[in-house]
């Protein structure tokens, strides 16, 4: 097993703007006209996929790594391992410095989100590929052997065929299995799950969980699915322009989101946000069209505007005491939870409400909300940052 630290790791990249737009999906920062082959010039710029991030993983924890798409989640994954090389900063194993060790010696095994599997081997050798290279044929058999005990029931079918012969979830086990065969001591995987239709990504999450569990070997996991993110990580952490926003066990970082961005990404449905002003002498928060209650507990200057979250299951239909009128727009059932989501707008803003299935609502309706107080969170208008409580509330 391994610790895994990085310490104010910086990765930069440099290419055409539009190739660097379409990879990150963000802008960057101009560098110079450049001539490509043809003669052609193009807009050269930067992107900071990793911005001085620093990050902390515990032997033997389970890091689900997630953010918004361009945010430098897989670009983190390939510098721990030394796919990439930094800019600045170090990567630490255990307090061992590898940043400049090549990948083969820094005793990872890594699941890329396409399997990466050779489509010329069978199952069986592309397990035995990396003992072959290093002239360890004999520990073959006996790896291969214990590693389809690990995998399962039905796994032994699959080592005497290709890739091409395999659906996507036996390709996935695959790749796994090669990555549990060479006994690493850090897993990294790059959204493994995310070919693969719902049903069988509900299976496998449960497979890897279960493997997981059993070797309790530090793991990576770059996922843009929340569900993944809670199901296997002991801690998440949130990424943004190639930044660490909040590192915390989900339910620490669905209660206190440390600012919009996060408050917004953690959730499902996301958290709502109006924005709205403070009037201490009245104990009110206003938008147009809309008030609540200040909420205890907050440190807030008086006359100043915030941003009000709210979750859309923190909300209730309540014709006494509602503050929030919820112009409805589309209602969609939840069969299985016996709610529905009501979509619409309030003072402008996008909101949607999580509410009982019992309760008859219709598109163009006028829908009486009121919110619970002690959920609601509050954020600096300018700076978009968690506002200090006093006490918790």
């Amino acid at each position: 097993m391994a610790s895994v630290t990085l310490e104010h790791v910086s990765k930069k990249f440099e290419g055409p703007s539009d190739y660097l737009a379409k990879k990150f999906g963000r802008g960057a920062g101009l560098v110079a006209p450049q001539e490509d082959e043809d003669g052609e010039v193009h807009l050269s710029t930067t992107v900071m996929a990793l911005n001085d991030l620093s990050l902390e993983v515990k032997d033997g924890e389970a890091m689900a790594i997630v953010g918004p798409s361009g945010s430098g989640k897989s670009t983190l994954l390939r510098v721990v391992a030394g796919l990439e090389q930094a800019n600045s900063g170090r990567v630490l194993f255990d307090g061992r410095d590898v940043t400049d060790l090549a990948p083969k010696d820094r005793g990872i095994g890594m699941v890329f989100q396409n399997y990466a599997l050779y489509p010329h081997m069978e199952s069986r050798m592309n397990l035995a590929f990396t003992f072959l290279v290093r002239k360890r044929e004999k520990e073959v058999p006996e790896r291969v052997r214990i590693t389809s005990e690990i995998m399962g029931v039905g796994f032994e079918e699959l080592l005497d065929r290709k890739p091409k012969e395999l659906s996507g979830g036996q390709q996935q086990r695959v790749a796994i299995a090669r990555c549990i065969v060479r006994d690493p001591s850090l897993f990294l995987l790059d959204e493994p799950l995310s070919n693969l239709d719902a049903k069988l990504r509900v299976r496998t999450r449960v497979e890897i969980k279960r493997l997981l569990r059993r070797f309790a070997i530090t793991t990576l996991y770059v996922t843009h699915d929340q569900v993944e993110a809670i199901a296997l990580g002991d801690r998440i952490a949130v990424m943004n322009l190639g930044r660490i926003e909040q590192v915390a066990p989900y339910r620490e970082i669905y209660d206190r989101p440390v600012n919009v961005l996060v408050g917004t990404f953690i959730g499902i449905p996301p958290m709502n946000i109006l924005p709205g002003f403070v009037s201490l002498e009245l104990r009110t928060i206003r938008g147009s069209g809309w008030e609540l209650p200040l909420p205890a507990g907050w440190a807030i200057p008086s006359s100043s505007q915030v941003l009000v979250g709210i979750r859309p299951e923190h909300v209730t239909i309540s014709a006494q005491g509602a503050h929030i009128p919820l112009s409805v727009e589309v209602v969609e059932p939840l069969i299985q939870e016996r709610m529905q989501l009501v979509h619409g707008s309030v003072d402008g803003q996008r909101f949607t409400a999580k509410i009982s299935a019992e309760d008859t609502v219709h598109v163009g309706d006028i829908l009486p909300l009121a919110a619970d107080l002690s959920q609601v969170h509050l954020f600096d208008a300018t700076t978009r940052q968690r506002l200090p409580q006093t006490v918790t509330g």
